[in-house]
């Protein structure tokens, strides 16, 4: 393989620290080299913003740094709020949301599935809620907990199996449990085109570990530049 081969050949994870709340935490993110940062909108999780605090970490995010406003079965005007005072460039939707209030806002999103949730417990169950969700801009797989995310839990990735990939089809994004520990193996076996990590670098909920962080976005690099990393069915966003 010639060198102008080989870039072309060369995968990159995307890589999205959710759940920031605090402008140290921005930094540490960016200057990682991370490519989005999450701000979450429930208010039962400890990650939760006010709006005022969201605009100012918005207002941290540097250019070609991508901003996502989280979600959980929110009513409309809260969405509208978030969008007309952060400015946020996706929204995710991590409840049982449909999916013509998801691309009713006018603002790109994606949409998240919590594998082993009932009717999300079996491969084709699950592969029929990703494609009810077409529209969607990518599809993000997360454990099932009573807390809607941040709970560092895994789920069986098996039941991905029928999910569609492939040109045309919403990006693959991978969370639920990941680590700098773990997050290699995913990448191998699964070839996400993201993943997405809020717990997994966190010394308590809601505060990030620059360390961490570091950590795993090297882990995700060196699973980038394994041998047999890239694969031509992985999905391009």
């Amino acid at each position: 393989m010639s060198a102008p081969e080989a870039v072309l050949g060369a995968r990159r994870t995307r890589i999205k620290i959710c759940g920031l709340t605090r402008p140290q935490d921005i930094d540490a993110a960016v200057t990682a080299g991370v490519d989005a940062i999450g701000l979450v909108f429930y208010p039962p999780s400890r990650r939760c913003l006010a709006l005022d605090q969201a605009a100012a970490l918005r207002a941290r995010v540097p250019a070609f740094v991508g901003v996502t406003a989280l979600f959980v079965n929110p009513d409309a005007q809260l969405v509208r709020g978030v969008i007309d005072t952060v400015h946020p460039d996706l929204l995710q939707f991590h409840g049982e949301e449909p999916p013509d209030f998801c691309a009713e806002f006018g603002v790109r999103h994606m949409k998240a599935f919590r594998v082993g949730a009932p009717g999300l417990d079996t491969a084709a169950g699950l592969a029929r809620a990703c494609v009810s969700h077409g529209q969607a801009a990518g599809w993000l797989f997360d454990s099932y907990s009573a807390g809607y995310g941040g709970s560092g839990s895994s789920f069986d990735t098996a039941l991905l199996a029928d999910v569609p990939r492939g040109a045309g089809v919403p990006a693959l994004i991978l969370s639920g449990g990941l680590t700098a520990e773990t997050v290699g193996g995913q990448i191998a076996a699964l070839k996400p085109f993201a993943v997405d990590v809020s717990s997994g670098v966190e010394s308590a909920p809601g505060i990030k570990d620059p360390a961490r962080i570091r950590a795993f976005v090297q882990a995700v690099r060196a699973a980038d530049a394994a041998p047999g990393g890239f694969s031509g069915g992985a999905l391009a966003g």
